[in-house]
């Protein structure tokens, strides 16, 4: 190999090493970091992540291979698979996590979830992006405004850009000053304004008309779903790379 040959496997290396590097799983890049994301999910433990309403996560979270992982069965007691929620509570963010789930998976993520004795679960008070497979989870998968990238039981997205069962999914929920938009696997999927009268018209229209709670709150705690997944016991969904920038 020539000089010039060789200098250019080198640059080639380098290149493909800063890619690789990058696109490190639960990791930020100098430039994120300047940028002011921070990280909700370090890849070795559920530190900053607690059971709504509990002190900690119940038994059926754990973290494996770098991916917040929930296993569940279907006599496990509910305090076992409770949804977890970020330590922090958030106003205006930038949120951006990756997800890939067993067959027949019935979950999401929330935000804006007050925590407090009054309410009993996260969805009382939570806007929800809707995760479910494409293929086989019922009614969900089969129901406007209950699939994927969907706000749940209020917006339906347009194209379902939700990847086979088993492969990863990015999701992304900016939230600022009540502009709300939705991507999936890069694709805006949701853009809508909340707490304006168009949204109160849309919750008249559904079951969150009679929780009081519901998007109430301006501030609030991320959460992940865990009391939903539906389909065989066994390990279910995973979280990744989960970030988060302050607007």
């Amino acid at each position: 190999m020539n000089r010039r040959n060789l200098s250019m496997a080198v640059a080639v290396c380098v290149l493909f090493s800063g890619m690789a590097w990058a696109q490190e799983p639960n990791a930020l890049t100098a430039q994120e970091k300047q940028d002011g994301w921070k990280l909700l999910f370090d890849g070795q433990d559920l530190k900053g992540w607690h059971s709504f309403l509990e002190k900690e996560t119940g038994g059926d979270w754990s973290v494996v291979d770098g991916s917040i992982q929930l296993k569940k069965t279907n006599q496990d007691p509910r305090a076992d698979f409770a949804d977890i929620v970020t330590d922090g509570e958030y106003t205006n963010f930038d949120l951006k996590l990756e997800w890939k789930a067993q067959p027949c998976i019935d979950s999401g993520v929330m935000f804006y979830v007050h925590e407090s004795p009054e309410y009993h679960d996260t969805w009382e008070t939570g806007v929800e992006m809707q995760i479910a497979d494409l293929a086989c989870t019922v009614p969900d998968s089969r129901v406007l405004m209950e699939r994927s990238g969907d706000i749940f039981d209020m917006i339906s997205d347009k194209v379902e850009w939700v990847n086979p069962a088993g492969e990863w999914n990015q999701f992304e929920i900016i939230a600022d000053h009540g502009h709300l938009q939705l991507f999936q696997n890069g694709h805006e999927v949701i853009d809508t304004q909340l707490w304006d009268d168009n949204w109160n018209k849309l919750i008249a229209g559904t079951k969150f008309a009679k929780m009081p709670g519901y998007s109430k709150y301006h501030t609030g705690r991320i959460s992940l779903q865990g009391t939903e997944p539906k389909g065989d016991p066994g390990v279910k969904i995973w979280f990744r790379n989960i970030k988060i920038k302050e607007l």
